[in-house]
Protein backbone atom coordinates (compact mmCIF):
# COMPACT_ATOMS: atom_id res chain seq x y z
CA UNK A 1 0.00 0.00 0.00
CA UNK A 2 1.43 3.35 -1.05
CA UNK A 3 0.11 6.88 -0.94
CA UNK A 4 2.77 8.10 -3.37
CA UNK A 5 0.80 8.68 -6.54
CA UNK A 6 1.97 7.43 -9.92
CA UNK A 7 2.72 9.70 -12.85
CA UNK A 8 -0.62 8.67 -14.38
CA UNK A 9 -2.52 9.60 -11.21
CA UNK A 10 -0.69 12.92 -10.93
CA UNK A 11 -1.48 13.68 -14.58
CA UNK A 12 -5.13 12.76 -13.99
CA UNK A 13 -5.31 15.20 -11.08
CA UNK A 14 -3.90 17.99 -13.24
CA UNK A 15 -6.27 17.25 -16.12
CA UNK A 16 -9.35 17.18 -13.88
CA UNK A 17 -8.28 20.37 -12.10
CA UNK A 18 -7.92 22.08 -15.48
CA UNK A 19 -11.43 21.05 -16.47
CA UNK A 20 -12.89 22.09 -13.12
CA UNK A 21 -11.34 25.55 -13.37
CA UNK A 22 -13.49 26.13 -16.47
CA UNK A 23 -16.61 25.21 -14.48
CA UNK A 24 -15.74 26.84 -11.18
CA UNK A 25 -18.10 27.46 -8.30
CA UNK A 26 -18.70 31.19 -8.53
CA UNK A 27 -19.10 31.46 -12.30
CA UNK A 28 -20.82 28.17 -13.15
CA UNK A 29 -21.92 25.98 -10.24
CA UNK A 30 -23.47 28.57 -7.91
CA UNK A 31 -25.67 30.29 -10.54
CA UNK A 32 -27.06 26.91 -11.64
CA UNK A 33 -27.46 25.74 -8.04
CA UNK A 34 -29.53 28.81 -7.20
CA UNK A 35 -31.87 27.81 -10.05
CA UNK A 36 -31.75 24.12 -9.01
CA UNK A 37 -30.45 23.16 -12.46
CA UNK A 38 -28.01 20.29 -13.07
CA UNK A 39 -24.37 20.72 -14.09
CA UNK A 40 -25.01 19.22 -17.52
CA UNK A 41 -22.17 20.85 -19.46
CA UNK A 42 -19.60 19.83 -16.87
CA UNK A 43 -20.95 16.26 -16.76
CA UNK A 44 -20.90 15.93 -20.53
CA UNK A 45 -17.35 17.24 -20.91
CA UNK A 46 -16.08 15.11 -18.02
CA UNK A 47 -17.64 12.09 -19.73
CA UNK A 48 -16.06 12.85 -23.10
CA UNK A 49 -12.66 13.16 -21.42
CA UNK A 50 -13.10 9.74 -19.80
CA UNK A 51 -13.15 11.03 -16.21
CA UNK A 52 -16.54 9.61 -15.20
CA UNK A 53 -15.70 5.99 -15.96
CA UNK A 54 -12.10 5.68 -14.82
CA UNK A 55 -13.12 2.90 -12.39
CA UNK A 56 -15.04 0.82 -14.94
CA UNK A 57 -13.52 -2.00 -17.04
CA UNK A 58 -11.67 -1.06 -20.20
CA UNK A 59 -13.57 -3.67 -22.23
CA UNK A 60 -16.72 -1.63 -21.63
CA UNK A 61 -15.20 1.76 -22.37
CA UNK A 62 -13.97 2.58 -18.88
CA UNK A 63 -10.51 3.52 -17.72
CA UNK A 64 -9.72 0.18 -16.13
CA UNK A 65 -8.51 1.86 -12.94
CA UNK A 66 -10.17 1.76 -9.53
CA UNK A 67 -12.07 3.62 -6.86
CA UNK A 68 -8.88 5.49 -5.96
CA UNK A 69 -8.87 7.18 -9.36
CA UNK A 70 -12.61 7.91 -9.37
CA UNK A 71 -12.32 9.49 -5.92
CA UNK A 72 -9.37 11.49 -7.20
CA UNK A 73 -11.58 12.88 -9.99
CA UNK A 74 -14.33 13.78 -7.53
CA UNK A 75 -11.89 15.44 -5.13
CA UNK A 76 -10.33 17.64 -7.82
CA UNK A 77 -13.72 18.68 -9.20
CA UNK A 78 -14.91 19.50 -5.69
CA UNK A 79 -11.74 21.48 -4.96
CA UNK A 80 -13.08 23.98 -7.52
CA UNK A 81 -16.55 23.76 -5.99
CA UNK A 82 -17.71 21.64 -8.94
CA UNK A 83 -18.26 18.21 -7.39
CA UNK A 84 -20.76 15.98 -9.19
CA UNK A 85 -23.22 14.27 -6.86
CA UNK A 86 -24.31 11.79 -9.51
CA UNK A 87 -20.74 10.50 -9.81
CA UNK A 88 -21.37 8.96 -6.41
CA UNK A 89 -24.38 6.98 -7.60
CA UNK A 90 -23.96 6.37 -11.34
CA UNK A 91 -20.37 5.13 -11.97
CA UNK A 92 -19.43 4.47 -8.32
CA UNK A 93 -22.43 2.61 -6.90
CA UNK A 94 -24.40 1.41 -9.92
CA UNK A 95 -21.40 0.90 -12.19
CA UNK A 96 -19.56 -1.08 -9.53
CA UNK A 97 -22.53 -3.33 -8.72
CA UNK A 98 -23.24 -4.08 -12.38
CA UNK A 99 -19.54 -4.75 -13.03
CA UNK A 100 -19.39 -7.27 -10.19
CA UNK A 101 -22.84 -8.87 -10.34
CA UNK A 102 -24.58 -7.90 -13.57
CA UNK A 103 -25.32 -10.31 -16.39
CA UNK A 104 -23.32 -10.10 -19.59
CA UNK A 105 -26.26 -8.35 -21.25
CA UNK A 106 -26.53 -5.82 -18.42
CA UNK A 107 -22.82 -5.09 -18.62
CA UNK A 108 -22.93 -4.67 -22.40
CA UNK A 109 -25.96 -2.41 -22.21
CA UNK A 110 -25.10 -0.22 -19.25
CA UNK A 111 -21.38 0.00 -18.57
CA UNK A 112 -20.37 1.80 -21.80
CA UNK A 113 -23.09 4.42 -21.20
CA UNK A 114 -22.16 4.88 -17.55
CA UNK A 115 -18.47 5.11 -18.49
CA UNK A 116 -18.84 7.93 -20.98
CA UNK A 117 -21.62 9.67 -19.06
CA UNK A 118 -24.10 9.44 -21.93
CA UNK A 119 -26.53 7.81 -19.51
CA UNK A 120 -27.03 8.02 -15.76
CA UNK A 121 -28.38 5.45 -13.34
CA UNK A 122 -29.38 6.53 -9.85
CA UNK A 123 -29.64 4.47 -6.68
CA UNK A 124 -32.71 3.98 -4.49
CA UNK A 125 -32.30 2.43 -1.06
CA UNK A 126 -33.64 4.94 1.50
CA UNK A 127 -37.22 4.55 2.71
CA UNK A 128 -39.28 6.84 4.95
CA UNK A 129 -39.98 4.19 7.58
CA UNK A 130 -36.61 2.43 7.49
CA UNK A 131 -34.25 5.38 7.86
CA UNK A 132 -30.72 4.13 8.45
CA UNK A 133 -31.95 0.60 9.19
CA UNK A 134 -31.78 -1.05 5.77
CA UNK A 135 -32.99 -4.29 7.34
CA UNK A 136 -36.44 -2.68 7.61
CA UNK A 137 -36.79 -2.11 3.87
CA UNK A 138 -40.39 -2.84 2.86
CA UNK A 139 -40.16 -2.43 -0.93
CA UNK A 140 -40.87 -5.94 -2.18
CA UNK A 141 -40.70 -7.85 -5.43
CA UNK A 142 -42.85 -10.90 -6.19
CA UNK A 143 -42.72 -13.23 -9.14
CA UNK A 144 -45.49 -13.27 -11.71
CA UNK A 145 -44.56 -15.85 -14.29
CA UNK A 146 -41.19 -14.79 -15.67
CA UNK A 147 -41.76 -11.19 -14.58
CA UNK A 148 -41.33 -9.38 -11.27
CA UNK A 149 -43.92 -7.08 -9.67
CA UNK A 150 -42.40 -4.30 -7.55
CA UNK A 151 -44.25 -2.40 -4.81
CA UNK A 152 -43.00 0.13 -2.28
CA UNK A 153 -41.64 3.62 -1.89
CA UNK A 154 -38.30 5.39 -1.63
CA UNK A 155 -37.28 8.84 -0.40
CA UNK A 156 -34.37 11.27 -0.94
CA UNK A 157 -33.43 9.76 -4.31
CA UNK A 158 -31.08 12.13 -6.14
CA UNK A 159 -31.16 13.04 -9.82
CA UNK A 160 -34.08 10.92 -11.03
CA UNK A 161 -34.94 13.59 -13.62
CA UNK A 162 -31.46 13.22 -15.14
CA UNK A 163 -31.40 9.43 -15.20
CA UNK A 164 -32.43 6.72 -17.62
CA UNK A 165 -32.93 4.12 -14.90
CA UNK A 166 -32.94 3.55 -11.15
CA UNK A 167 -31.14 0.73 -9.35
CA UNK A 168 -33.74 -0.14 -6.72
CA UNK A 169 -32.96 -2.05 -3.53
CA UNK A 170 -35.87 -4.27 -2.54
CA UNK A 171 -36.46 -7.63 -0.93
CA UNK A 172 -38.24 -10.61 -2.41
CA UNK A 173 -41.72 -11.29 -1.09
CA UNK A 174 -40.70 -14.48 0.70
CA UNK A 175 -38.12 -12.48 2.67
CA UNK A 176 -40.44 -9.71 3.91
CA UNK A 177 -39.45 -10.46 7.49
CA UNK A 178 -36.23 -11.49 9.15
CA UNK A 179 -32.77 -10.67 7.92
CA UNK A 180 -32.53 -8.55 4.80
CA UNK A 181 -31.87 -10.48 1.60
CA UNK A 182 -31.79 -7.67 -0.92
CA UNK A 183 -32.81 -8.06 -4.53
CA UNK A 184 -31.64 -5.27 -6.81
CA UNK A 185 -33.58 -4.30 -9.94
CA UNK A 186 -32.83 -1.93 -12.82
CA UNK A 187 -36.02 0.09 -13.22
CA UNK A 188 -36.50 2.46 -16.20
CA UNK A 189 -37.64 5.91 -15.05
CA UNK A 190 -40.60 5.84 -17.46
CA UNK A 191 -41.96 2.41 -16.48
CA UNK A 192 -45.75 2.29 -15.85
CA UNK A 193 -46.66 2.33 -12.16
CA UNK A 194 -43.72 4.48 -11.06
CA UNK A 195 -44.68 7.87 -9.63
CA UNK A 196 -41.89 10.43 -9.14
CA UNK A 197 -42.48 13.45 -6.88
CA UNK A 198 -39.92 16.21 -6.40
CA UNK A 199 -39.12 16.87 -2.74
CA UNK A 200 -38.90 20.52 -1.76
CA UNK A 201 -35.49 21.00 -0.15
CA UNK A 202 -34.31 24.14 1.62
CA UNK A 203 -30.79 23.72 0.27
CA UNK A 204 -29.08 25.47 -2.62
CA UNK A 205 -27.93 22.61 -4.85
CA UNK A 206 -28.04 21.69 -8.54
CA UNK A 207 -29.71 18.28 -8.21
CA UNK A 208 -33.34 17.51 -7.34
CA UNK A 209 -34.38 14.97 -4.71
CA UNK A 210 -37.33 12.67 -5.28
CA UNK A 211 -39.87 10.53 -3.49
CA UNK A 212 -40.68 7.42 -5.53
CA UNK A 213 -43.79 5.24 -5.40
CA UNK A 214 -43.80 1.79 -7.02
CA UNK A 215 -47.36 0.57 -7.60
CA UNK A 216 -47.37 -2.90 -9.19
CA UNK A 217 -44.44 -2.00 -11.40
CA UNK A 218 -43.94 -4.89 -13.82
CA UNK A 219 -40.34 -5.73 -14.65
CA UNK A 220 -38.93 -8.40 -16.96
CA UNK A 221 -36.81 -11.21 -15.54
CA UNK A 222 -33.63 -9.59 -16.81
CA UNK A 223 -34.23 -6.48 -14.65
CA UNK A 224 -32.86 -8.43 -11.67
CA UNK A 225 -29.17 -7.71 -11.06
CA UNK A 226 -27.20 -10.78 -10.10
CA UNK A 227 -28.96 -13.41 -8.04
CA UNK A 228 -31.98 -12.97 -5.80
CA UNK A 229 -30.01 -15.05 -3.28
CA UNK A 230 -26.85 -12.93 -3.41
CA UNK A 231 -27.62 -11.74 0.13
CA UNK A 232 -25.84 -8.55 1.19
CA UNK A 233 -22.74 -8.92 -0.97
CA UNK A 234 -24.03 -7.09 -4.01
CA UNK A 235 -25.55 -4.30 -1.90
CA UNK A 236 -22.39 -3.65 0.09
CA UNK A 237 -20.34 -3.74 -3.11
CA UNK A 238 -21.85 -0.31 -3.74
CA UNK A 239 -21.88 1.13 -0.23
CA UNK A 240 -18.11 1.29 0.29
CA UNK A 241 -17.65 3.23 -2.98
CA UNK A 242 -20.50 5.52 -1.88
CA UNK A 243 -18.67 6.42 1.34
CA UNK A 244 -15.33 6.85 -0.43
CA UNK A 245 -16.86 9.17 -3.02
CA UNK A 246 -18.72 11.13 -0.36
CA UNK A 247 -15.43 11.59 1.45
CA UNK A 248 -13.76 12.82 -1.74
CA UNK A 249 -16.50 15.37 -2.29
CA UNK A 250 -16.26 16.65 1.28
CA UNK A 251 -12.46 16.87 1.17
CA UNK A 252 -12.63 18.79 -2.10
CA UNK A 253 -15.16 21.25 -0.68
CA UNK A 254 -12.92 21.73 2.35
CA UNK A 255 -9.96 22.44 0.09
CA UNK A 256 -12.02 24.98 -1.82
CA UNK A 257 -13.01 26.75 1.40
CA UNK A 258 -9.46 26.90 2.74
CA UNK A 259 -8.13 28.19 -0.58
CA UNK A 260 -10.67 31.02 -0.60
CA UNK A 261 -9.89 31.85 3.04
CA UNK A 262 -6.15 31.92 2.40
CA UNK A 263 -6.59 34.16 -0.65
CA UNK A 264 -8.63 36.61 1.36
CA UNK A 265 -6.33 36.47 4.39
CA UNK A 266 -3.37 37.42 2.18
CA UNK A 267 -5.17 40.32 0.50
CA UNK A 268 -7.22 41.80 3.33
CA UNK A 269 -5.17 44.35 5.26
CA UNK A 270 -6.08 45.86 8.62
CA UNK A 271 -3.73 48.23 10.44
CA UNK A 272 -1.26 47.88 7.56
CA UNK A 273 -0.92 44.11 8.06
CA UNK A 274 -2.53 41.25 6.09
CA UNK A 275 -4.94 39.54 8.44
CA UNK A 276 -3.33 36.19 7.61
CA UNK A 277 -0.30 37.25 9.65
CA UNK A 278 -2.37 37.11 12.82
CA UNK A 279 -2.44 33.78 14.62
CA UNK A 280 -6.13 34.21 15.37
CA UNK A 281 -6.63 33.78 11.62
CA UNK A 282 -3.71 31.58 10.62
CA UNK A 283 -3.85 28.92 13.33
CA UNK A 284 -7.48 27.83 12.78
CA UNK A 285 -6.81 27.56 9.03
CA UNK A 286 -3.63 25.57 9.65
CA UNK A 287 -5.48 23.22 12.00
CA UNK A 288 -8.21 22.58 9.42
CA UNK A 289 -5.59 21.98 6.74
CA UNK A 290 -4.14 19.23 8.94
CA UNK A 291 -7.59 17.71 9.55
CA UNK A 292 -8.40 17.69 5.84
CA UNK A 293 -5.10 15.96 5.03
CA UNK A 294 -5.73 13.33 7.70
CA UNK A 295 -9.22 12.67 6.32
CA UNK A 296 -7.76 12.42 2.83
CA UNK A 297 -5.25 9.81 3.99
CA UNK A 298 -8.04 7.69 5.42
CA UNK A 299 -10.02 8.08 2.19
CA UNK A 300 -6.99 6.96 0.19
CA UNK A 301 -6.51 4.00 2.52
CA UNK A 302 -10.15 3.01 2.04
CA UNK A 303 -9.86 3.26 -1.75
CA UNK A 304 -6.65 1.22 -1.86
CA UNK A 305 -8.12 -1.47 0.38
CA UNK A 306 -11.27 -1.58 -1.73
CA UNK A 307 -9.35 -1.79 -4.99
CA UNK A 308 -7.22 -4.60 -3.54
CA UNK A 309 -10.34 -6.64 -2.72
CA UNK A 310 -10.35 -6.17 1.06
CA UNK A 311 -14.04 -5.34 1.49
CA UNK A 312 -14.07 -5.56 5.30
CA UNK A 313 -10.96 -3.45 5.77
CA UNK A 314 -12.31 -0.94 3.26
CA UNK A 315 -15.59 -0.69 5.18
CA UNK A 316 -13.88 0.42 8.38
CA UNK A 317 -11.64 2.91 6.57
CA UNK A 318 -14.43 4.23 4.33
CA UNK A 319 -16.69 4.91 7.29
CA UNK A 320 -13.91 6.64 9.21
CA UNK A 321 -12.97 8.67 6.13
CA UNK A 322 -16.53 9.79 5.54
CA UNK A 323 -16.88 10.88 9.19
CA UNK A 324 -13.57 12.75 9.25
CA UNK A 325 -14.07 14.37 5.84
CA UNK A 326 -17.56 15.64 6.66
CA UNK A 327 -16.44 17.17 9.95
CA UNK A 328 -13.35 18.79 8.42
CA UNK A 329 -15.32 20.12 5.44
CA UNK A 330 -17.95 21.83 7.59
CA UNK A 331 -15.26 23.24 9.85
CA UNK A 332 -13.32 24.54 6.83
CA UNK A 333 -16.32 26.37 5.42
CA UNK A 334 -17.28 27.82 8.78
CA UNK A 335 -13.74 29.12 9.30
CA UNK A 336 -13.56 30.45 5.73
CA UNK A 337 -16.73 32.45 6.36
CA UNK A 338 -15.31 33.72 9.66
CA UNK A 339 -12.07 34.73 7.93
CA UNK A 340 -14.03 36.80 5.41
CA UNK A 341 -16.04 38.50 8.15
CA UNK A 342 -19.28 40.02 6.91
CA UNK A 343 -18.39 39.45 3.26
CA UNK A 344 -18.35 35.71 3.93
CA UNK A 345 -22.14 35.86 4.13
CA UNK A 346 -22.61 37.74 0.86
CA UNK A 347 -24.21 36.26 -2.21
CA UNK A 348 -21.16 37.17 -4.29
CA UNK A 349 -18.73 35.10 -2.22
CA UNK A 350 -21.11 32.14 -1.99
CA UNK A 351 -19.49 30.40 0.96
CA UNK A 352 -22.67 30.45 2.99
CA UNK A 353 -24.51 28.58 0.23
CA UNK A 354 -21.71 26.02 0.05
CA UNK A 355 -21.91 25.49 3.81
CA UNK A 356 -25.49 24.26 3.29
CA UNK A 357 -24.25 21.67 0.81
CA UNK A 358 -21.40 20.58 3.06
CA UNK A 359 -23.80 20.16 5.97
CA UNK A 360 -25.50 17.35 4.03
CA UNK A 361 -22.31 15.32 4.44
CA UNK A 362 -23.00 14.78 8.14
CA UNK A 363 -26.30 13.11 7.24
CA UNK A 364 -25.86 11.43 3.85
CA UNK A 365 -25.11 8.90 2.57
CA UNK A 366 -24.83 7.67 6.14
CA UNK A 367 -25.16 9.74 9.31
CA UNK A 368 -22.21 10.33 11.59
CA UNK A 369 -24.12 8.62 14.39
CA UNK A 370 -24.40 5.41 12.37
CA UNK A 371 -20.70 5.63 11.58
CA UNK A 372 -19.96 5.92 15.29
CA UNK A 373 -22.17 2.87 15.84
CA UNK A 374 -20.17 0.98 13.20
CA UNK A 375 -16.82 1.92 14.75
CA UNK A 376 -18.07 1.14 18.27
CA UNK A 377 -19.25 -2.32 17.30
CA UNK A 378 -16.87 -3.45 14.56
CA UNK A 379 -13.64 -1.63 15.46
CA UNK A 380 -13.93 -1.58 19.25
CA UNK A 381 -16.04 -4.70 19.77
CA UNK A 382 -18.60 -2.98 21.97
CA UNK A 383 -22.13 -4.40 22.29
CA UNK A 384 -24.97 -3.14 20.12
CA UNK A 385 -27.67 -0.89 21.54
CA UNK A 386 -30.21 -1.91 18.92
Amino acid sequence: MSFIETEEQTALRAAVASLASKYNYRDYVLPLSRKNEPLTELWDEAGKLGFLGVNLPEEFGGGGAGMYELALVQEELSAQGAGLLLMVVSPAICGTIITKYGTDAQKQNWLPKLADGSSKMVFAITEPDAGSNSHQITTTARRDGDDWILNGRKIFISGVDQAEAILVVSRTEDHKTGKLKPALFIVPVDVPGLVKNVQEMDVIEPDHQYTLFFDDVRLPADALVGSEDAALAQLFAGLNPERIMGSAMAIGLGRYAIDRAVEYAKERTVWKTPIGAHQGISHPLAQIKIELELAKLMMQKAAILYDSGDEFGAAEAANMAKYAAAEASIKALDQAIQTHGGSGLTKEVGLSAMLQAARIMRIAPVSREMILNFVSQHSLGLPRSY
